[in-house]
């Protein structure tokens, strides 16, 4: 996995963003909401998504995944090289934490987003 394949991933959900963070993180936000943020000039690139709270001790003890510094209290999730995880684990991590953070929009930007009924 590169950061374009997780590039990629994030723009097939809806209203997707692109910013950069703290000079040199590429993020990927919905409604100005940070769901997924990346490090492209690491060695390697690494990534940090959300992960539900009853999950995060599950998820953040796999094999290549750990609790991200500073902001494991808010279940977020580091994966310091991108390509230990494969394509389909990047499509649901991705997809879970766009849900996650697209939840606490309002409801009428989620409505204007096609997420809310």
């Amino acid at each position: 996995m590169t950061i374009e394949d997780l590039q990629s991933i994030c723009h097939q959900l809806p209203g997707v963003t692109e910013s950069i963070k703290l000079e040199v993180h590429l993020c990927f936000d919905v409604s100005g909401k940070t769901f997924l943020f990346t490090h492209p000039g690491g060695v390697p690139p690494s990534a940090s998504f959300k992960v539900p709270p009853e999950q995060f001790e599950e998820i953040s003890a796999k094999d290549g995944l750990e609790p991200q510094p500073y902001v494991a209290r808010y279940k977020w999730v580091l994966a310091r090289d991108i390509s230990r995880l494969s394509k389909t684990e990047w499509e649901h991590y991705i997809k879970q934490s766009y849900d996650i953070i697209a939840e606490t929009l309002p409801l009428k930007t989620r409505k204007g987003l096609g997420l809310a009924g």
